[in-house]
């Protein structure tokens, strides 16, 4: 029996939107990583921006306060609707994770590389000093990596949608995540990222105003997350909250 050729050419449209949506979010996800990185490595002091001061002050607080709102807009209900709609009609809705995925590599990426330094270097590591921080910065990462990995590498680098698509089935969600390092703590991924803006070899002011506001995120933004958990899994979320602290991996007090 011959396959229709309407069902040949739809199914080869999907294909070409969803290899190019995986091929758009996976570029730009290395990117912001690796902007990132190397931005912070540097305390922000080599970044590309160059708004003359004091308007390069106004465009960085804009671009670091973005980062976490628009990241909790797009989380929330109203947000993944917006995804649902920025996507070729009839996949928006399969495409989300990854649209999502793309629009915050996007934002990273801009943040770090677009940032205009003040020129003004505090501090730098030397020597063994520099070894030891460089292992610390380094560790922080590779502990973020692992924290991903425990999540599901698939939901957080936007694999799920666009792959999904290419099957031509629905995404297949993770289950809430509750080993690893999820076992210690119920926001791993928020901690390791927080250890990254702390343990950078090079210290600015550009830098302190990174840290600050992006800890800040990390410690407020899990709440938003955990509510969202409470509503889709309920009771299951609550007894995993009653066990694993929310934010330091703590031991819990007994009795």
């Amino acid at each position: 029996m011959s396959i229709p050729t309407a069902t040949v050419q739809t199914s080869g449209r999907r294909a070409v939107v969803a290899v190019w949506y995986g091929v758009i979010c996976h570029t730009g996800f290395v990117l912001a990583l690796a902007s990132m990185m190397v931005a912070m490595y540097f305390g922000m002091s080599r970044s590309l921006g160059r708004v003359p001061q004091p308007w390069g002050w106004v465009a960085n607080a804009a671009l670091l306060l973005a980062f976490p709102v628009l990241h909790s807009i797009l989380l929330s209900t109203r947000g993944r609707a917006v995804l649902a709609r920025l996507a070729p009609a009839g996949t928006g809705a399969t495409l989300s994770t990854t649209t999502y995925v793309i629009i915050a590599s996007a934002q990273v990426f801009a943040l770090f590389a677009l940032w205009t330094p003040s020129g003004t270097i505090w501090w730098h590591a030397r020597s063994a000093g520099l070894a030891a921080v460089d292992l610390l910065y380094a560790a922080s990462w590779l502990l973020l990596g692992k924290a991903i990995l425990d999540a599901g590498l698939n939901l957080h680098t936007g694999s799920i949608g666009w792959t999904a698509l290419l099957r031509g089935s629905k995404p297949m969600y993770p289950q809430m995540p509750s080993t690893g390092l999820f076992r210690f703590t119920r926001q791993p991924i928020y901690v390791a990222f927080a250890l990254t803006v702390w343990t950078v070899p090079t210290w600015t002011p550009d830098q302190l105003a990174v840290a600050l506001t992006l800890t800040a995120y990390c410690l407020i933004g899990p709440l938003f997350k955990e509510a969202r958990f409470r509503r889709v899994h309920g009771s299951a979320f609550d007894s995993y909250a009653s066990a694993v602290p929310y934010w330091l991996p703590w031991p819990r007090k007994s009795g």
